[in-house]
């Protein structure tokens, strides 16, 4: 999940700039937690007190209520009784990171990712975006080599993984829905050499910067173990002190090696 958080954050000032490199400072003077962060805090948050996500995400909305969330997820919000919306948007992926690690079978992580996804994204494509994401940190941190996520992501979601970043980059533009953004976040992790390569690989497509970092780094955690010590610090520096809690509370339960670093 820090892994997420901190692609949203580093990726955050690239959204509406788009460098198409892999050139750029990784923590902006100008970087920030957007929606994909709180919402991501939101559901930890949910799944470790077993609490209705939908109450959990309205409160975080009132908290935070001015950190890029979509019109029609601000509409489900601020309404007193809220049905979902038949969403195909990213936001189902950007929020499932702790799906992944929550569950302990990946029939487990698939029905979970879809039950989170849908009290918003119930659009086939939004809880197929949701589950690919989830399913594919839960088989990296189970150590599942890149060509059998790869695999395993072709076969069950039907998504596109052959083309290269290199092919993909020169016409990629600003798209929020999950199948305009999970095959590239997915596609940018099974090209690193490591977590910040992931992230870098990322933001260089351009596009939604902020949700593609944020699932490349969901996955590239998992994957490659942990994120650096140094961009967990630039997270912390960020994220206000209930939001960091959280997450460090989350850590110690289903990351423990995390711990001592982040309380």
């Amino acid at each position: 999940m820090l892994g997420a958080i901190a692609g949203d954050i580093i990726g955050s000032v690239y959204e509406r700039h788009n460098l198409k490199s892999k050139e750029f400072v990784l923590f902006s003077p100008a970087a920030r937690f957007t929606d994909d962060s709180v919402l991501t805090v939101a559901l930890a948050e949910a799944i470790m007190d077993n609490a209705d996500f939908g109450l959990v995400m309205k409160r975080y909305c009132r908290r935070y209520p001015k950190v890029g969330y979509g019109a029609s997820f601000k509409r489900w919000a601020q309404a007193a009784e809220s049905r979902p919306y038949n969403s195909w948007g990213n936001g189902a992926a950007m929020r499932t990171s702790s799906v992944g690690y929550a569950f302990a079978t990946l029939d487990e992580v698939l029905q979970q990712a879809e039950f989170y996804a849908s009290f918003t994204h119930n659009h086939p494509e939004g809880v197929k975006g949701a589950q690919a994401t989830a399913a594919a940190i839960f088989l990296a941190r189970n150590g599942a080599a890149k060509d059998e996520i790869k695999s395993y992501t072709t076969s069950r979601f039907r998504y596109d993984l052959a083309r290269t970043l290199d092919e993909i980059r020169p016409a990629y533009t600003f798209d929020v829905s999950c199948q305009g953004t999970v095959p590239q976040a997915l596609t940018a992790f099974l090209e690193s050499q490591d977590y910040e390569d992931a992230v870098r690989n990322a933001i260089s497509l351009g596009g939604d910067s902020d949700t593609l970092a944020c699932i490349t780094g969901a996955v590239a955690e998992a994957f490659y173990g942990k994120v650096p010590d140094s961009v967990a610090a630039g997270v912390r520096k960020i994220l206000d002190e209930e939001l960091w809690q959280t997450v460090a509370r989350f850590h110690a339960i289903y990351t423990p090696i995390e711990k001592s670093r982040l309380l």
